[in-house]
Parts: structure tokens; C-alpha cells; sequence
């Protein structure tokens, strides 16, 4: 596997450059990036020009390339395999309803024998993660994962546009899917949050609508809990998100809380809450956020040193970090070294299966990696 990476700055010029294909076609390039850029379809067509031949796959989202953050340019990470093949699929996503049936359709279309991992991208405000996540869960073959994330720009006023060669648009899902036995992939899940007060149970939710935690108000407890910071709601909500196991025992989930409702006393979340879940509220200093994306990158590493790392991590994260969201991307750097190539982007929900669990699933406030690597005789 073979990687090149360029930066374009905000006027449109390439900025920066690393790595190289020595030679080799890049079947793909990840462009991830300014909205404003994305939208130029003459810089599009460059893109096109310096990598003739190669699959683009478009997000507008404050990207990551290596351990730099561009906040008004555009990343560009073109891959060349040697012993993988990949494919891809788009379809739009008509209602956030359809998110599900959306995911299912796409899976079918990438489903082959050979079939090792699937990444995807998808518009938050028209995908509901977990019904995206059970698409794939439900319709991949056994021992396929799927990874990926809900991109979206940070102010979150607009719709994030994505894209598969052609100019992006709003409310769409793309999937890759990579093939063959040379493949390797590893996946890091982690947060840095820390659980505080008691497990308090669902006992009133609908969808991502959070009411009641042990037959009281969600909202009233969550205030208590947080004791002065409460008055800072719901800014200060992005600062203690919440733990969730579900029913059934399976891998705690962490949920960030979008905006309150006063009148009915309910928290709205990044993500479905099921009745019966377990429920702790969660905090965490500026360190643990920081040392908990290295944990991501060690879980993903393994022992082996991967060719590519795909950072999905979330936009929360990031507002909560400011300007030390860099120590955060430099903390993964720095458990990779400099033979791996970091891309990827800032989300509203990332997409990935925890340790022990093969299923997806969606996850907030928190960093994800997926490392690739091929062994190539």
C-alpha cells in the first residue's frame, strides 16, 4: 500500500505534501475538507487532474491529515493497494427514516466472498446512526465489520455534503469496501470519559428522547448531578455526556446530549436510548480526552505498524478540547510513528464495533480508528 497526501489551502493552492505512490495509480482518494472548496467544481476537477483514474470520496468535515487539523482546506490522501481491490456504493438517504433501508441496500451491492471491511460516511442530519449501523450489522456477512462515521460541519447549521466522484450533496450515505485476504485491519474504540454518581435505569425514552432515569426526570437529575455547571446547559452538556449498557449486557455506548427540553423535562441525544438501559453520567479532564485517543490508536495498532489510520472523532471532543485538539491528533501520531498516514474527519457520531462485539455500533464523543495494512509478499 502506497500513500500520498496533499493539503489545499483556503485560496485554493496546494499547500503541503507527504508520503508517495512511487509510481503506482491510486484506485481512491479521501478529499475531506472546507465546504467552500468542496463546492468549487474546478478544484474538484484538479483533484481529478493529479490523480486521474481515482475514485473520489468526498466529505465536507474539518478533516484530519496527518497530525494537522485543517479547518478551512481540504486533505487529500490517495491510496494505492497492490494486493486489495476495492468498490464503492452511494445512495441518497430520502428520510431520516429510510436510514436503515438505506444501509441494508448498500451492503447488498458491496457483499462478495472476498469482502474484508467496509468504511462509511454518511450526512448526520439525515442518518440515524444506530439504524445505519444495524443495516450493516444485519445484511454484511459474518466477520465483515463495518467502520465510519457521521460527518458534518461543526457549526452543525447546514447539511454536510458527501460525495462519490461527482460534486457532493447533501443527505447521502457512501460505502467502500475492501477486498481480499492480504488485508489487514485493526479497530480502536475509546473515549477517556469517567463515569461518576450511581447507575440509574431507563425508564422512559423514545427514540434518541430521553425522559425518565428510575421513574424521575432525567433532566432533573442530570441538573443535580452537575450542580453549578447546570447553569451553563446546554453548552455544558457537550462536557458530561452519559454511559449507556444496554438491556442485554452488551458494550456501554457513550451518548452525548444535543439540546434539553424544559418543557417536558427530556434530554435529546446523539443516538437511540432503549428502556431498560443502564445509565451513569460521565466527565472528564482535558489529559484523560487527550489519552484517551492514544488508547484508541494502541487498540487499533496492535502489534503491527499499519500503512493507513482513518480518524473519525467527535466534533464534541473537539469543541471541548479547543486549541488542545492538536495534542489530541499528536498523541495518535505519536503511538503510530511516521510510517503510518493519518486521514480522516471530525463527526456527530462515529461508527465502529467495540472489543469483544463484532457488531457496529454508533458511538459519541469519542475516537475511533481504523488501521489498514497489507502483507505484500
Amino acid at each position: 500500500m502506497k500513500i500520498e497526501q496533499r493539503i489545499m489551502d483556503p485560496s485554493g493552492s496546494w499547500e503541503a505534501s507527504s508520503g508517495s505512490l512511487e509510481g503506482l495509480r491510486p484506485q481512491f482518494a479521501f478529499v475531506f475538507g472546507a465546504r467552500a472548496l468542496l463546492e468549487n467544481a474546478s478544484i474538484l476537477a484538479e483533484i481529478r487532474g493529479v490523480y486521474p483514474g481515482a475514485r473520489l470520496v468526498i466529505a465536507s468535515a474539518c478533516s484530519i491529515l496527518g497530525v494537522e487539523i485543517c479547518e478551512h482546506s481540504l486533505g487529500v490522501t490517495a491510496v494505492a493497494l497492490e494486493r486489495t481491490s476495492v468498490d464503492f456504493a452511494t445512495l441518497p438517504i430520502p428520510r431520516y427514516e429510510d436510514s436503515f433501508s438505506v444501509a441494508c441496500e448498500l451492503a447488498r451491492t458491496l457483499r462478495r466472498p472476498d469482502l474484508a471491511h467496509v468504511f462509511v460516511l454518511a450526512d448526520e442530519h439525515y442518518a440515524n446512526g444506530t439504524e445505519l449501523a444495524r443495516g450493516f450489522n444485519e445484511t454484511l456477512p459474518a466477520g465483515v465489520a463495518m467502520t465510519g462515521g457521521l460527518a458534518s460541519e461543526e457549526a452543525n447549521l447546514v447539511t454536510t455534503l458527501l460525495g462519490l466522484d461527482t460534486a457532493p450533496e447533501e443527505a447521502r450515505m457512501v460505502a467502500v469496501g475492501f477486498y481480499g485476504r492480504d488485508l489487514r485491519v485493526g479497530i480502536g474504540v475509546s473515549s477517556g470519559w469517567v463515569p461518576f454518581g450511581p447507575e440509574r435505569v431507563v425508564t422512559r425514552a423514545e427514540g434518541n428522547t430521553l425522559f425518565d432515569l428510575d421513574g424521575q426526570s432525567a433532566l432533573g437529575l442530570y441538573k443535580k448531578y452537575l450542580g453549578a455547571q447546570a447553569a451553563l446547559l446546554p453548552a455544558a452538556a457537550l462536557r458530561f455526556p452519559l454511559s449507556m449498557t444496554p438491556r442485554d449486557g452488551g458494550q456501554t455506548l457513550v451518548r452525548a446530549s444535543l439540546w434539553i427540553d424544559e418543557a417536558n423535562q427530556s434530554m435529546h441525544l446523539a443516538g437511540d436510548i432503549a428502556i431498560g438501559s443502564r445509565v451513569r453520567f460521565l466527565r472528564a479532564s482535558y489529559d484523560d480526552l487527550i489519552d484517551g485517543a492514544g488508547r484508541a490508536a494502541e487498540l487499533s495498532r496492535g502489534n503491527q505498524s499499519p500503512d493507513l489510520a482513518i480518524c473519525v472523532g467527535c466534533i464534541g471532543r473537539k469543541i471541548v478540547l479547543g486549541l488542545r485538539t492538536e495534542e489530541e491528533i499528536e498523541n495518535i501520531g505519536a503511538v503510530f510513528g511516521a510510517a503510518t498516514a493519518l486521514t480522516g474527519f471530525f463527526s456527530h457520531g462515529e461508527l465502529a464495533p467495540v472489543a469483544g462485539d463484532p457488531r457496529c455500533r454508533l458511538h459519541n464523543e469519542t475516537m475511533t480508528i481504523t488501521t489498514f495494512r497489507e502483507d505484500v509478499a
